[in-house]
């Protein structure tokens, strides 16, 4: 029986089992580290995806503070004067006065002079604007360009220019 039994393998019962034995506690113990890797990956995984949406999250606000930002700049460069370059020095531009008359246009020293003139009681002298602002009116050079400012805003329809020189203010509707 010992060729029979070499050739079919070892008899249940016998003491050839143990190599069948082996095998399969090697199997077993792999299919556990596998699984225990298994768990191990799909935990990093459930890391991962948590991790991704957060930052989906975060590049939607970037997005819209982005949006945000320049919609304020777009509106702040509406509203603020026009810079110019005039033989290489900077200047503004003062805009021409629309039929919505917004001042908010106008640089804040302009506005401070069409405020002046129009809590006047009537046409004023560009000294008397001056002394309101707190210049030397006293010293002609001082007054020119509050001068040069008011007739701009003559030109611009922002103000009106009489004849003799004063200024006045124009209706605000």
């Amino acid at each position: 029986m010992p060729l029979l039994r070499s050739l079919t393998g070892p008899v249940p019962g016998e003491r050839g089992e143990g190599v069948g034995m082996l095998e399969l506690e090697r199997i077993t113990a792999r299919r556990n580290e596998l699984d225990t890797l298994a768990e191990e990956l799909a935990k990093q995984l459930a890391e991962v995806q948590a991790e991704r949406e957060e930052l989906v999250i975060a590049e939607r606000v970037l997005h819209r503070l982005a949006e945000q930002d320049q919609a304020v700049t777009e509106a702040a460069t509406a509203v603020a004067p026009t810079a110019a370059r005039v033989a290489g020095r900077a200047v503004l531009l003062i805009p021409h006065r629309g039929g919505t008359g917004d001042e908010a246009a106008l640089p804040a020293d302009y506005r401070k002079i069409l405020a002046i003139v129009r809590a006047a009681d009537g046409p004023v002298q560009v000294r008397a604007v001056g002394e309101e602002l707190g210049l030397e009116v006293t010293v002609r050079g001082k007054l020119e360009p509050l001068r040069a400012k008011m007739t701009k805003l003559a030109d611009r329809g922002w103000l009106h220019k009489r004849p003799e020189g004063r200024f006045a203010a124009r209706s605000q509707a």
